[in-house]
């Protein structure tokens, strides 16, 4: 069983920055796929990054290409979400999920385990 906790977010102005983290406990995240997501209200789930442990490849979703980097720290067995240059419609709770099938990063309902969210607001 793997627990993920969020941390992070907050209220920023367009064009600042934000960094995530996703700590996991209960196991370490070695040959785990993990990911972020993200849902602003009244809008569907949608993917932002995601990250294979063991090979280092990441993913992003091409709204935030450029301007979000998905890193980790094997030590602290923890990922992260820098988040550059905000924008108003980057506003949603962000999630952090991971699995350990590595395939089909960018599919939300294929992830085992998820954090219970961080509230991300950019104001503009």
């Amino acid at each position: 069983q793997v627990q993920l906790v969020e941390s992070g977010g907050g209220l920023v102005q367009a064009g600042g920055s934000l960094r995530l983290s996703c700590a996991a406990s209960g196991r370490t995240f070695n040959n785990y796929a993990v990911g972020w997501f993200r849902q602003a209200p009244g809008k569907e789930r949608e993917f932002v990054a995601a990250l294979s442990w063991s090979s280092g490849n990441t993913y992003y979703a091409d709204s935030v290409k450029g301007r979000f980097t998905i890193s980790r720290d094997n030590v602290k067995n923890t990922v992260y979400l820098q988040m550059n240059s905000l924008k108003p419609e980057d506003t949603a709770v962000y999630y952090c999920a991971a699995k350990r099938v590595v395939i089909n990063l960018r599919m939300g309902s294929t992830y085992n385990y998820w954090g219970q969210g961080t509230q991300v607001t950019v104001s503009s």
